[in-house]
């Protein structure tokens, strides 16, 4: 739908039209500049500004379906810039991405939001109340967009640095989530890092065609410094990363020290059952002799060796002694009491 819409002439805004049909109209009665600002615009709205400003019908369609990747693309007169704008949702601790397109010709200007971000009425103001800038044309308009989707940025650079910091501490207290959480932060640095590098390249083709352009010098100035803040946001964000995957390398060393312990706790408790059944074992086979002869001779049969000789009870007794004694001295050589 069309957002915002406006025919600026000397840097002044001049006429609100509130139809795109009505923003022709005026832009060729009072020349100037328009700014046409379209969030999700349907396909009929982007053919009708496709054949009033003589867009290429490829941009036309990465308009309309989105998708796509940060670029800087030229065609003719028109140039066409894709941005991956970024914002941290504090309430669920993650970074939602969005998309904004730009085509900016030589007097007008169309921006096509496909998200909530960035805050293209914050651009806007800014520049309506600075008549030096929206003199100089289209490109003072990309410049100040540009500048606030980098701005944008820094919000989503120190809320990844907050989780990363929370990672750090969930890390040593065993947290069994954390490698979960590291996984999926992992992820949003990428995805931010595939939105912040390109524009390294974006803005360094905008400097070389300075001359080329006639660049006005304080926009020249103005975007250097862009680039240089993007610089620090991409390096940041690189810095992540390496955090990151130091923070799963360890996370891993000390899964491995845990299960390490584990099995050496298992181990040692295992032989230490074993100890225990080698002395029940050693016992038993120990009272079993004695167990034996008792039980044969408390059969109380009438016919039985040595049943009714004087000696054949001692001799009894000095045997189970006996047997036990030895069983208990193996026993006890081979470690098992």
């Amino acid at each position: 739908m069309l957002v915002n819409n406006a025919v600026y002439v000397n840097g002044e805004r001049t006429a609100d039209p509130r139809s795109l049909e009505e923003t022709y109209q005026l832009l060729r009665e009072r020349g100037g500049m328009a700014w046409i600002g379209l969030y999700r615009p349907d396909q009929a709205q982007m053919l009708s500004v496709a054949r009033e400003f003589g867009l290429h019908h490829l941009a036309v369609e990465d308009a309309v379906t989105a998708h796509q990747r940060p670029k800087l693309e030229r065609y003719g007169t028109t140039l066409f810039t894709v941005l991956r704008p970024a914002r941290y949702v504090e309430s669920e601790e993650e970074v939602e991405f969005g998309e904004l397109h730009v085509f900016t010709g030589e007097d007008f200007v169309v921006t096509i939001r496909h998200a909530e971000t960035p805050d293209l009425g914050k651009v806007r103001r800014r520049l309506e109340l600075a008549p030096h800038l929206l003199r100089q044309g289209p490109e003072a308009v990309l410049y100040a967009v540009l500048d606030q989707v980098v701005d944008e940025y820094e919000p989503v650079v120190a809320g990844l640095e907050n989780d990363i910091d929370e990672i750090e501490d969930q890390l040593f207290q065993g947290d069994p989530d954390v490698s979960r959480r590291i996984y999926d932060l992992s992820r949003e640095v990428i995805e931010f890092q595939r939105a912040t590098h390109p524009l390294l390249g974006m803005l360094t083709s905008l400097e070389v065609g300075f001359d080329k352009y006639h660049v006005d010098v304080d926009l020249q100035h103005d975007l250097r410094d862009v680039h240089d803040h993007a610089i620090r946001i991409v390096e940041r964000a690189d810095s992540f990363r390496a955090l990151l995957q130091n923070a799963l390398t360890v996370q891993s060393t000390l899964v491995s020290q845990r299960q390490n312990e584990e099995m050496r706790t298992l181990t040692e408790t295992s032989l230490a059952q074993n100890e225990e059944v080698k002395k029940i074992s050693a016992w038993a086979a120990i009272l079993f002799a004695p167990t034996l002869v008792g039980t044969i001779y408390g059969m109380n049969f009438r016919t039985m060796p040595e049943l009714h000789w004087y000696w054949g009870y001692p001799i009894a007794l000095l045997l189970m002694v006996a047997i036990s004694t030895g069983a208990y001295v193996v026993f006890k050589r081979r470690d098992w009491l």
